[in-house]
């Protein structure tokens, strides 16, 4: 697995921690990813759905 380091304020870094334990992840670094990987699919889920739409708009289906 590629690995990278990124910087997290120590205060956040530790309700992460607390959240992933609470949450019985293995590791913070595995709640950490989770996240960050839901929240991506999120957006770009958002992204598409507006692309559909602009897409619908600009063929006159909807207004």
């Amino acid at each position: 697995m590629f690995s990278h380091k990124i910087k997290i304020d120590k205060a956040l870094y530790e309700r992460l921690a607390e959240t992933a334990e609470v949450a019985g992840y293995a590791s913070t670094e595995e709640f950490i990813t989770h996240v960050l990987t839901r929240e991506v699919e999120r957006l770009e889920e958002t992204s598409d759905d507006q692309h559909a739409e602009d897409q619908l708009r600009g063929l006159g289906y909807i207004e």
